[in-house]
């Protein structure tokens, strides 16, 4: 595996590595340039927050909060230290930006430093609505939308894509000293946390990663209206982030939900596959 850059948070080589490294949506290059360029300035600001919360050495809470203040300067006209929140700056002005989904997004890492582990599913929800829905409130900003309405549904995609997110990486989060399923749930099925160590899924976490996909299976088809109401780039983008977290359910399901043997990944042919079906309105529930 190539190793990436120093992660000194300053570093664009670091940033444009990770972008790659994850497959990040907006580095299709079909989207205009533009709309590109937010996308990235938008990425690399929450790149920076998760890596102040999950790379730093001692106690991060200091430098998140440091952070959270340079927010407040730039969104307060003044000039920020941090470089990603300078280059920033035209993207907030362009896309009318505020500052609270930002300041959602530190607040997501912050709770990362107290808490390990969620009791219950709606714990993990609240949790979803500071790290996840906030992007993509912003990125339907980006692209010049608004609602409440929409930015609801946006909402649903993004605890859903979350939540996808938190199956197909439970042997990192583990290995990270974290749990993002509900133990509630580990309970139900009689999974320990210690079994989330294993080499290889028992058959009780295979069926308690399929019930989490499952939820957010469905919390992803509630959300599938929002594709109709957008138009133009904003549907190409979003749609792009819908099909990415569909095909990850499906590459769960074809790995018979075993997420500690490898990580499942989906190719970039589901990928072109679930964003042809969302466009149509086939649910991912509806296999």
């Amino acid at each position: 595996m190539t190793s990436l850059p120093d992660p000194a948070g300053t570093d664009d080589a670091y940033l444009r590595a990770k972008e790659q490294a994850e497959n990040f949506p907006v580095a299709l290059r079909i989207l205009p340039r533009r709309h590109r360029q937010h996308l990235l300035a938008v990425y690399d600001v929450a790149r920076v927050i998760d890596d102040l919360g999950d790379r730093g050495h001692g106690d991060r809470r200091p430098a998140l909060r440091a952070f959270d203040e340079d927010i407040d300067a730039l969104f307060g006209g003044g000039t920020p230290r941090h470089p990603v929140l300078r280059r920033l700056r035209p993207t907030m002005l362009a896309c009318d930006l505020s500052a609270k989904p930002f300041h959602d997004l530190v607040a997501a890492n912050l709770l990362d430093q107290d808490k390990a582990a969620y009791g219950t599913f709606d714990d993990l929800v609240g949790y979803c609505r500071l790290s996840a829905d906030p992007v993509g409130r912003i990125v339907l900003r980006v692209f010049g939308v608004a609602g409440e309405r929409l930015e609801e549904l946006s909402d649903r995609v993004c605890t859903a894509l979350q939540i996808v997110e938190h199956c197909q990486d439970v042997a990192e989060d583990r290995h990270n000293g974290r749990i993002y399923l509900p133990l509630a749930d580990l309970d139900r099925f009689g999974v320990r946390p210690t079994d989330l160590d294993a080499p290889r899924a028992s058959p009780a976490v295979r069926r308690l990663v399929e019930f989490e996909a499952e939820r957010a299976g469905s919390l992803l088809d509630e959300g599938l209206p929002l594709l109709r109401e957008l138009r133009g780039w904003a549907r190409l983008a979003v749609t792009g982030y819908v099909a990415g977290g569909r095909a990850t359910l499906y590459a769960l399901r074809r790995a018979d939900w075993d997420v500690l043997a490898r990580t499942p990944r989906p190719t970039k042919r589901d990928v072109l596959a679930q964003a042809v079906a969302a466009t149509l309105g086939s649910g991912v529930m509806s296999r």
